[in-house]
């Protein structure tokens, strides 16, 4: 069915897409290990997150704006950068940081479905049901993809809804606040590592772009959803944040990290808030775990049709393009089950910044077409790269996660090899223009 005959997208809707992919499976896999490395100052991390977050954004905003489509990160690079290896491969990487996605969602639901079994076979749970809800996903995309993109709305209210809940709840109990003052704060280039440990909790308003084609007004609804959406997300997140640090010591955070905000549930509201913030859970990572196979499967389609990626990937099976998909489920069960949980929100963070970096230089080399200000997209490829080095030379300091770097430069040079060798071996030519489905009329002359 063509763009055209359906239902356009209004202003709430479009909002409801980013916060959707943003209040995703992160905030449940990722508040344990940013309250571990920040302390009292976890709110203050999702805050300079959320500001990096922000200021990305406009560069998302002006150029989805400018080159409405499905092509999104993928047609903007392409469009700033040409289609030489640089931009093959940052698409490539892109695909991978999807993967990394996939592995955060998946750990958090096997974390959360597991604490509904004893104590002592929680381990085999865990992995069985990362694996199981990776495989599940995979088969509901293939056969029946159209029934669960009609009920993330559902999932998503639910979600927002025994959240409210939960932030409500809490700040009305009484809670230990001084464990959020300044005394419990890290240091500076601590607090910014472990902002940026958690950045990938953000990534998700870049889905906006890829339903811009179908927004009813542009111009009034995406301003809303990119920049709206943004700050909505960080006051819900630093809300939670600051309930869990409330009610729970550094101490018990620790030794709950995977499920932190069900610990801090079942102590504000008994076990009936641990019941519920589980199902909460569940319900958004998985939603989240389909959203994003959904999303790479037509990421692939996209990229291979651009010739960066071989054209088998083009193929679709019931309307749905599962080559990609196949492939995003196959690399993330290796990841999940055998790559520790700080390590993969280090790969995923490291590489979401490594592209909105990417991105936001792309905005300001097309700042006339886009009609934007550079230098505000300057200063967000300013924040992305300090984030990024920050976030690497503290990785670095530590001998238990220096190993994290090897991950994250294998991500990279598996990258470029796949770009250089695809290319050689076939010498295939990479198509400039525009991204399937795009706005003919955005067209770069």
């Amino acid at each position: 069915m063509s763009s055209t005959s359906e239902p356009k997208l209004g202003t709430f809707s479009t909002l409801s897409i980013g916060i959707g992919g943003m209040v995703g499976g992160g905030i449940f896999a990722v508040t344990g290990l940013t309250i571990t490395a920040t302390q009292g100052a976890a709110p203050i991390a999702f805050l300079i997150a959320g500001i990096v977050a922000l200021l990305t954004s406009y560069s998302y905003l002006k150029l989805t704006l400018r080159y409405p489509g499905v092509g999104g990160t993928v047609d903007f690079l392409n469009r700033a950068f040409g289609t030489g290896i640089f931009t093959g491969a940052a698409n490539i990487l892109l695909l991978l940081s999807y993967v990394v996605l996939v592995a955060v969602y998946a750990y958090a639901f096997g974390s959360y479905g597991a604490c509904f079994f004893p104590e002592p076979d929680r381990p085999f749970w865990t992995h069985a049901l990362i694996s199981g809800v990776i495989v599940g996903l995979v088969g509901v995309n293939a056969l029946g993809g159209s029934l669960v993109v009609r009920a993330e709305n559902v999932f998503n209210i639910v979600k927002i809804l025994l959240l409210a809940a939960f932030i409500v709840a809490g700040l009305a109990t009484p809670m230990e606040w001084s464990r959020l003052g300044t005394e419990h704060y890290v240091s500076p280039m601590g607090l910014v590592a472990g902002a940026m440990l958690i950045f990938l909790n953000y990534e998700g308003f870049e889905l906006i772009a890829n339903a811009s084609k179908d927004v009813a007004n542009p111009k009034r609804s995406l301003p809303i959803a990119y920049v709206g959406g943004v700050l909505i997300v960080i006051v819900i997140y630093m809300l939670i944040v600051a309930v869990v640090v409330g009610h729970l010591s550094f101490a018990e955070v620790a030794k709950d990290s995977d499920t932190a905000l069900s610990v801090a549930a079942q102590d504000v509201m008994g076990r009936t808030g641990y019941i519920a913030i589980a199902i909460a859970a569940l319900l958004a990572t998985s939603s989240a775990i389909n959203a994003t196979f959904y999303s790479t499967g037509r990421l692939a389609y996209i990229i291979a049709k651009t010739g960066e990626l071989p054209s088998e990937l083009k193929r679709s099976f019931r309307g749905q393009h599962l080559e990609g998909t196949l492939i995003t489920a196959v690399l993330a069960l290796v990841v999940a089950n055998f790559v520790p949980l700080d390590a993969i929100a280090t790969m995923g963070s490291a590489g979401f910044l490594l592209l909105f970096l990417a991105v936001n230089v792309a905005n300001v080399r097309l700042a006339r077409q886009t009609n934007s200000r550079a230098w505000l997209s300057g200063l967000a490829a300013l924040s992305t790269l300090v984030a990024m080095i920050v976030l690497c030379v503290k990785v670095d300091e530590n001998p238990a996660t220096r190993n994290h770097l090897w991950i994250l430069v294998g991500m990279i040079v598996v990258s470029l090899t796949i770009e250089i060798v695809y290319r050689s071996l076939t010498g295939r030519e990479v198509r400039m223009g525009r991204t399937p489905d795009s706005n003919p009329k955005s067209d770069v002359a």
